[in-house]
């Protein structure tokens, strides 16, 4: 299999090249995504056998203000990939996000349910999704949430940074979702491309961790792994306000990842306390 993947130093792109070194990574040197055209580009160049797409605008908050640059990081760039994958007729795998959908209610959502996200960032996420689609060739969009690692800032590092500086802490309670470790979608993707590689069909699938949490109890599962004695109090989102809205409900169902790939959703727990020791 001759993988090329879009992204070099961010949380998946480094989980990636942990399980696959020998794949072609691209950083923002070989592969501009402000340039959808020079990605497309660098596909039609390398010629692989499949493509994955681990780049992203991740700035939440920022892309209230940064909405355009967002779109085209986030969907002008994958759907310019998309393209140059079916001219080619190879699968191309794309990651993206909760944060498509509105957050309404308790029920995980399905990948078939309606997108209706709330923020800039969502909104160019839900773009890259059919753009991809509209590529027309093969094509898996795996939707997932709650990322961490020990690359990076992410919940997990930002939590252990101000276990440094604090012995308390107020963390939201009223947002529930799936923890989930970059190492473990990027086994996923992986596992993925291969089928698709041997003739599997593709879709829009979900991938995160079990079981739901807050992340009240995400943050105290961190610190008793870590050692650290913080006292952790839940507040509602409300008394955290933020630029960017965040859904209260971002429990995936991620069912049919495992009917058509083999997939189960990963224990976040046990990645958590991989991460944590790493770090520490």
């Amino acid at each position: 299999m001759r993988l090329l993947v879009f992204g070099a130093t961010g949380q998946l792109a480094v989980a990636l090249r942990a399980s696959a070194p020998d794949a072609l990574f691209l950083n923002r040197d070989a592969a501009d995504l402000t340039a959808p055209e020079a990605c497309a580009a660098a596909i039609h160049a390398a010629g692989p056998s499949a493509v994955i797409n681990a780049a992203a605008y991740t700035a939440v908050d920022r892309a209230e203000e940064e909405e355009a640059l967002a779109t085209v990081i986030n969907a002008a760039a994958p759907g310019a990939m998309a393209q140059a994958c079916a001219e080619a007729s190879i699968p191309f795998l794309h990651v993206s996000t909760d944060y498509v959908f509105d957050g309404r209610g308790q029920r995980p959502w399905r990948p078939e349910d309606p997108t209706s996200p709330l923020n800039a960032y969502g909104r160019s996420k839900a773009a890259g999704e059919a753009a991809v689609r509209a590529a027309g060739g093969p094509h898996a969009i795996l939707r997932t949430s709650w990322v961490f690692s020990a690359t990076g800032r992410n919940f997990v590092t930002a939590m252990l940074e101000l276990a440094r500086k604090r012995d308390q802490l107020n963390v939201v309670d009223d947002q529930i979702g799936g923890p989930t470790s970059a190492r473990a979608i990027g086994e996923a993707l992986l596992k993925m491309a291969e089928a698709m590689i041997a003739g599997q069909s593709g879709g829009t699938y979900h991938f995160a961790g079990a079981p739901f949490v807050s992340w009240k109890s995400f943050a105290r599962e961190t610190f008793a792994c870590s050692g650290q004695n913080m006292a952790v109090s839940g507040i509602p989102t409300s008394q955290y306000p933020t630029a960017a809205q965040r859904p209260l409900n971002s429990r995936l169902d991620c069912t049919s990842l495992e009917a058509d790939f083999g997939i189960r959703p990963p224990d976040w727990r046990a990645e958590l306390a991989a991460v944590v020791e790493e770090l520490i």
